[in-house]
């Protein structure tokens, strides 16, 4: 029996939103910045080819860009953001994310936060 458990990003199934990087390979130098600084494993490191592959797409955080901020070379695109803006709109992300914080203070309220 399986147990595979469905990613999703606000109650939308993670494998329908096209949310990935893209390794532009005549402007990767291969210095593996964005392989040793993503969190969630979404790449690996071709050491024959001397550059990152990308090999758990779906694993990336919706919006996050924080690869090819870092990236020197400019060698790492994602979607415009227009998409993710789009996404949100259709899928009524916003509504979502009101109601969360509304029913959820204890979890979000700064005034309750412990310092750090």
């Amino acid at each position: 029996m399986s147990t595979q458990t469905t990613m999703t990003w606000h109650d939308i199934p993670r494998n329908e939103i096209d949310w990935h990087p893209t390794v532009i390979a005549d402007r990767c130098v291969g210095c593996g910045l964005c392989v040793t600084s993503c969190g969630r494993g979404v790449y690996a490191f071709d050491y024959e080819q001397n550059r990152p592959v990308v090999v758990a797409p779906e694993m990336c955080m919706v919006g996050c860009t924080t690869c090819a901020t870092i990236c020197t070379q400019d060698a790492i695109e994602f979607p415009a953001q227009g998409y993710i803006r789009h996404l949100i709109k259709e899928r009524k992300v916003l509504r979502q994310s009101k109601d969360l914080l509304r029913t959820n203070r204890a979890k979000y309220d700064v005034a309750t936060r412990p310092a750090t």
